[in-house]
């Protein structure tokens, strides 16, 4: 692995700008293609939000379902077809259910890029013909982080709030085993060897150097790109694209006189621009979010880039976004905490999501994405951005609450910070939250009803295999309603913020950005969310982004080749 403090060359085949899960498989795709390779990077480390996602990657048709005879292709072109309708391009997402499982099975044989299928994880929307309830999303095995040497410690951080002591990763699965450590001698056993491996590393390293989710997939991404003898540099700006004769050759580099000549183009992939908030305010639907989960570096900068040499935008969408609701706490160091309910708290029996009347507007166990979408439609009749999860204090000891963990003795810190509302009764949660107590009393009265009969007449929470993958098994008639009846009681508030960004440059099947003619700019290509979503901004299942990304960062290092597929 080449040492970090390598210096920049004037020369290469393909320079990528950006180091998340699209360019470092851009990268890598065009080192085993053959191709001299650089990746700049604008931030201090590696991995922009693909570092801190959960590295689930959507693949229909993936090596591991034609290995178990699942036949995927008709029923995937029917239900991601019927999804996105008019909202995207046909020839864009039937090219990724076509090169998909090709690129994923290409860098599971060449580049060892391993995963494991998500059996049981539903696709997002049940309610369209040909969603499937698992096998589709694929999970980064773990990787231990010390192969990377020296690189490890460039490696981004995933959120602090999802690892243990802020400091130790655990995946969704091992988290839910840990609460039973105290019953169960598997769970306890694998406690003490995540603890004993955690100590291990702590002498050594500011963190634990096993690695699971996000940081795992970019961990290994850039094991192999540095193995195939990718450059990989951080704190580089680039301060333009060079063009000559209508061909994109190279980059200029800050302020300085140094630039690169990349004889084979130049790959756009930082990420979108959902930290941005002047995009935000372009792009994205009112009232505008004020708040993102993703890495601070996705700004757009990229796309500008690519605009000053005539690149363009594609269709703007229902949002232009890819949705989390998230809760926001300050931390200690004055910086927020942006805290997404992805599926660990929404959909658990014995909780409700409200607007500021005191009334519940849309299903809580949807996808994230769907839910903060359910927020905007909403929000034009009462307002619902922030909206408030309400629940009793039985519920947070078993399920948690956002930021607050399982069995968490002492709520103290969160109510002093404001991050959690108490009211003894819900007449002083309503009062303490602004909300009329006789709208938040009567919404409660109607949904334990609802909850003691199994049937949520008015959103139908509970009634997909979606819904109930993220509900509570061992809760019955339906894992996701259970009645909120003993206080103390708490509320939330849970705000709309993009993880990603759907907007982006338009591009070509072959990941070719295109001009105002539609004309493709030859040597410049965009995959992630720099690129026009080719599901039209829809969120078909988990890993939706990171799945999209790596095909059309493949894409456009097999091109740039001359290895067109």
């Amino acid at each position: 692995m080449p040492n970090p403090g390598s210096a920049l060359p004037t020369k290469t085949d393909l320079i990528v700008l950006g180091s998340g899960v699209a360019g470092l498989t851009a990268a890598l795709t065009a080192s085993l293609a053959g191709l001299r390779c650089v990746v700049l990077e604008h931030a201090s480390a590696i991995g922009g939000t693909s570092a801190r996602s959960s590295g689930t990657v959507w693949v229909p048709g993936n090596m591991y379902m034609r290995e178990a005879g699942i036949d995927d292709a008709e029923l995937a072109a029917r239900y991601v077809g019927t999804l996105v309708g008019n909202r995207g391009a046909e020839q864009m997402w039937r090219r990724f259910l076509k090169i998909a499982p090709r690129m994923q099975q290409d860098l599971a044989e060449r580049a060892n890029i391993e995963f494991r299928p998500f059996t049981t994880a539903p696709d997002y929307r049940q309610d369209i013909e040909g969603a499937a309830p698992g096998w589709r999303p694929l999970e980064p095995l773990p990787y231990d982080g010390r192969k990377l040497g020296s690189m490890f410690e460039k490696l981004a951080l995933p959120i602090p709030e999802l690892m243990l002591f802020g400091k130790l990763m655990v995946t969704r699965a091992e988290a839910q085993s840990l609460l039973k450590a105290d019953r169960s001698i598997a769970s306890a056993w694998l406690g003490l060897r995540l603890l004993g491996r955690y100590a291990a590393d702590r002498v050594k390293y500011r963190r634990g150097t096993r690695l699971v989710l996000g940081n795992a997939l970019v961990a290994r991404l850039l094991a192999a790109c540095l193995e195939n003898g990718v450059l990989v540099f951080c704190d580089v700006s680039v301060s333009g694209l060079l063009k000559e004769n209508g061909r994109v050759t190279g980059v200029a580099i800050g302020n300085s006189d140094h630039s690169i000549i990349a004889d084979k183009g130049v790959v756009m992939a930082g990420g979108g621009y959902p930290s941005s908030a002047d995009w935000r305010k372009r792009e994205l639907p009112e009232p505008v979010a004020e708040y993102s989960p993703a890495a601070p570096g996705c700004v757009g900068s990229t796309i500008e880039l690519a605009q000053k040499v005539g690149a363009v935008l594609g269709t703007s969408g229902v949002d232009n976004a890819l949705w989390f609701p998230s809760s926001v706490m300050p931390r200690k160091d004055g910086s927020q905490a942006v805290y997404p309910h992805i599926v660990l708290d929404r959909a658990k029996p014995g909780s409700i999501i409200v607007n500021q009347s005191g009334n519940r507007f849309v299903n809580e166990a949807v996808s994230y994405h769907e839910f903060v979408r359910g927020m905007y439609r909403a929000n034009a009749m009462e307002t619902c951005i922030p909206a408030w999860m309400i629940c009793s204090r039985r519920f947070i000891a078993k399920y948690g609450l956002g930021l607050i963990r399982p069995r968490t003795p002492f709520l103290g810190k969160y109510i002093k910070s404001g991050y959690l509302i108490e009211g003894r009764s819900l007449f002083e949660l309503a009062d303490k939250t602004g909300m009329p107590v006789e709208g938040l009393e009567q919404t409660v009265v109607r949904f334990n009803a609802m909850a003691k009969n199994g049937k949520d007449h008015d959103f139908g929470r509970g009634e997909t295999i979606y819904d109930r993958s993220n509900g509570d098994a061992s809760h019955g008639p339906n894992p996701c309603l259970g009645v909120i009846e003993s206080g103390p009681f708490y509320a939330v508030k849970l705000y709309p913020t993009p993880l990603g960004t759907s907007r982006g440059l338009a591009t070509d099947t072959q990941s070719r950005v295109l001009d105002e003619a539609g004309n493709p700019i030859d040597g410049l290509y965009a995959c992630g969310n720099d690129m026009q979503s080719a599901f039209g901004g829809e969120y078909p299942g988990a890993g939706a982004q990171l799945g999209q990304a790596m095909t059309f960062g493949w894409i456009a290092a097999h091109h740039a080749a001359g290895q067109e597929v």
